[in-house]
């Protein structure tokens, strides 16, 4: 009786469903049909023959044609065994499924899991299903969606996907994924194309692009394999390789061996192994077991074995120059289009020719970067210590103290533009009065005497350390740039600088026309000049050498405030974080030439460029190239003690 409802409700699911289809199909085609067409192929799901059938499919251009093939690939497509009909199959409890038509979207019954049958595709058949799921993604109205498929594509390019690729490009509306697209479909060219014509067009579209995709794309095409023959085969050769040059005589005997055109060479472990097996009553053959210790008679048993066919025969040093002249090495690219591979080398070639432009373009950018923060850093000890001639070991404190400062002024101004803005001022006024402050208390009463003010400097370093480490802790503190400060200028894939580099080398630039502002059209500047060259005639005239010496003192510490708010934005806020750049900071000044700010700006340009310079001989080791850049430097000043651009005056020792 159960056997009759079941028959009874199938047959009335089976009519609702054709009145459905019925309804349906007066919207558009129905896609059951396509489906019945390949259904045997569908249920056996092999991957040899499955193929017609998902092509069938994806081509219908029927809107259900998408439905159909992401539910086969979830593994979610059942087809009801009375009928061999296909529908969306879903669990609703124990063994019982509810089926739901895929044209007309209704739902036709619950049945029992022994009427249906599970479509499972293993991982082939889902692939080719992906691949063919690409064409209507590639055309998702979502652009989320389309991007996504562009990735997937890129990550695993396939000739299958060529066509759809370009098939989207025309009706796609976003610029964006359109340029995608197209720079995709020539990436895709390149390697499948159908003709080597259409693939040569594609490299020459692309010459000099400096893409990685592109480099990536090109390089698979000149995959090459290494081969022995007994004469070159009419293949597509990279080169002929001649045993003991472009490879050695080893190497050429085992890809010999490899191949089965010469016997292996026996080892002496293997010669052993091999006499040992074959003792018989104390003796090898013709030779006494207590004789095997002379090599030569070692060589005269194997011999003996090898004759009587027991052994691999020896191969001596002449059977391997006799077998390496017989046969011709060679290494012959994957790709059998010679005229393909010779375009790619030829563009391969351009594109490291322009790489390597541009990567020294990207050190030089590095390097001015570099010189940039070490100017900042320097520019204010060039005052103290240039002009002054104050060794003033604390500088790298101030810096400090003035990136705490921007971190102090974040905590209460949310707002990181105008947090930064806020920041420089305050940290110009907190290290202008912390230097006054040094200069009224100590080092005043320290000038003409180098070594103390060292020391006392030395040790006041130590202690701003401890305070800033009592204050703030030793854990590191944000510093965090404006919003607009993120991210790189990227000229190209080779070439790129961070925002926040641009920015600390226009503040750089700003501070040098500060600088020489103050010190040429103002009368600090001019009272400054007067006292650096003249201390003794400056005070006659009426100028008052210990206000200059605490005003210069102050603008120099100053300047170190702002530096440090600059620096504080790409490195780590710590208590030691002036100690990072005084000892490069001294030595922008001596090298540049004490006191003088185009000296200044030399020396850190110089030392910018020679450490990035000896980091990218040696990029694994900067601790070794920091080394040998003040090896250099001690060498140039032996040659050049007064720096690069000398200064006259008090701060020369004149």
């Amino acid at each position: 009786m159960r056997h009759i409802y079941v028959a009874i409700w199938a047959f009335a699911a089976l009519l609702i469903s054709c009145v459905s289809l019925s309804a349906e199909t007066a919207d558009h085609p129905a896609i059951q049909p396509l489906l019945q067409e390949h259904q045997a192929v569908i249920a056996k799901s092999s991957r040899k023959t499955i193929g017609p059938a998902i092509d069938a499919i994806a081509g219908s251009g029927l809107p259900q044609a998408q439905k159909v093939l992401q539910v086969w690939a979830a593994k979610n497509m059942w087809m009801r065994k009375s009928d061999g009909v296909f529908f969306i199959g879903e669990k609703v409890e124990g063994k019982t499924y509810r089926l739901t038509d895929f044209d007309s979207g209704a739902v036709v019954g619950e049945f029992q899991k022994g009427d249906l049958k599970q479509l499972k595709p293993n991982s082939g058949i889902r692939a080719l299903i992906g691949t063919a799921l690409v064409q209507f993604q590639l055309s998702d109205p979502d652009p989320v969606a389309r991007a996504d498929a562009l990735q997937s594509i890129a990550r695993d390019p396939s000739a299958d996907q060529l066509t759809p690729l370009r098939g989207s490009i025309a009706s796609e509306a976003d610029p964006a994924l359109k340029a995608q697209k197209l720079r995709l479909e020539r990436l895709l060219t390149i390697r499948f194309g159908a003709s080597d014509a259409e693939r040569i067009s594609a490299i020459e579209d692309m010459a000099g692009d400096l893409g990685v995709d592109l480099r990536a794309t090109l390089n698979p095409v000149l995959a090459t394999t290494r081969e022995a023959a007994t004469t070159l085969p009419s293949a597509n050769i990279a080169g002929v390789l001649i045993p003991g040059e472009g490879i050695s005589r080893d190497e050429a005997y085992a890809l010999l061996v490899a191949n089965d055109l010469a016997p292996a060479q026996i080892s002496s472990d293997d010669m052993r192994t091999a006499l040992a097996a074959h003792i018989d009553g104390g003796r090898v053959a013709d030779v006494p077991v207590a004789q095997l210790n002379d090599p030569a008679m070692r060589a005269r048993a194997y011999a003996s074995l090898a004759a009587e066919g027991k052994v691999p025969p020896l191969v001596s040093d002449a059977d391997v120059a006799a077998s390496l002249s017989a046969h011709v090495f060679y290494d012959r690219y994957l790709d059998p289009a010679a005229p393909v591979t010779e375009a790619a080398a030829k563009a391969l070639k351009d594109i490291e020719l322009k790489v390597g432009v541009n990567q020294a373009l990207d050190l030089g950018l590095d390097a001015l970067s570099l010189a940039s923060i070490y100017f900042l850093a320097a520019i204010g000890l060039a005052i103290t210590f240039g002009v002054m001639g104050v060794i003033n070991m604390a500088h790298g404190e101030f810096i400090m103290m003035g990136a705490y400062t921007g971190y102090v002024v974040q905590q209460f101004v949310p707002d990181h533009t105008l947090s930064i803005i806020l920041a420089i001022p305050l940290a110009f006024a907190v290290t202008f009065a912390a230097g006054v402050a040094m200069e009224r208390l100590v080092i005043r009463h320290l000038y003409s005497r180098p070594l103390e003010t060292l020391l006392a400097t030395f040790g006041i370093s130590i202690a701003l350390q401890q305070l800033a480490k009592n204050i703030f802790g030793t854990q590191a503190r944000p510093l965090t740039a404006p919003g607009w400060l993120d991210g790189a200028w990227v000229m190209n894939d080779v070439v790129s600088i961070s925002y926040i580099r641009i920015a600390i080398f226009v503040l750089a630039l700003i501070f040098l026309c500060v600088f020489l502002f103050i010190m040429k059209r103002t009368r600090l500047g001019l009272d400054t000049r007067a006292v650096t060259q003249n201390p003794g005639m400056a005070a006659q005239m009426g100028i008052n050498p210990g206000r200059v010496n605490m005003l210069t003192f102050g603008l120099g510490s100053g300047i170190a405030g702002i530096a440090g708010v600059a620096i504080g934005l790409f490195a780590k806020v710590t208590s030691e974080l002036g100690s990072d750049y005084i000892v490069q900071s001294f030595m922008t000044v001596v090298v540049g030439g004490v006191g003088n700010i185009w000296g200044t700006l030399a020396g850190a340009a110089m030392i910018g460029f020679l450490q990035k310079g000896i980091e990218w001989m040696n990029p694994s080791n900067t601790l070794a190239a920091q080394t040998y850049m003040i090896i250099f430097i001690i060498i140039f000043i032996q040659f050049r003690p007064r720096g690069i651009i000398a200064l006259k005056g008090r701060a020369a020792g004149d």
